[in-house]
């Protein structure tokens, strides 16, 4: 299993666009089969830092999902509206959790 953190803080004025593209990239990750990956976006009490935590079962699902489109045009226009050298990306290895994040056995 993959499991992934991605921050960044966007300027106040672009908090709602931002929003707006999560929901319509979430709307095709929805559509996706399966339950081969759990994926998570979170906004931090600054109002303006958003947090997305993802789990992947393996790098095909992951490079899967990473590449519909709509993902891809959120990422453009996040990355152009200006992070200001704040995008973190972490790769985290699991050690334990209180359920099976992918449903694996």
């Amino acid at each position: 299993m993959i499991a992934v953190k991605v921050s960044y803080t966007v300027d106040g004025a672009y908090v709602q666009k931002n929003q707006e593209n999560i929901q319509i990239f979430m709307e095709d990750f929805k559509k996706l089969s399966g339950n081969d990956f759990r994926y998570n976006v979170y906004l931090l009490n600054d109002g303006k830092t958003f947090v997305h935590l993802s789990h992947f079962k393996n790098s095909e699902i992951q490079n899967k999902v990473l590449n519909v489109p709509s993902f891809k045009e959120f990422q453009r226009q996040r990355d152009e509206s200006g992070l200001n050298n704040t995008h973190k990306l972490e790769e985290w290895s699991l050690v334990a959790a209180t359920t099976d994040i992918l449903n694996e056995p």
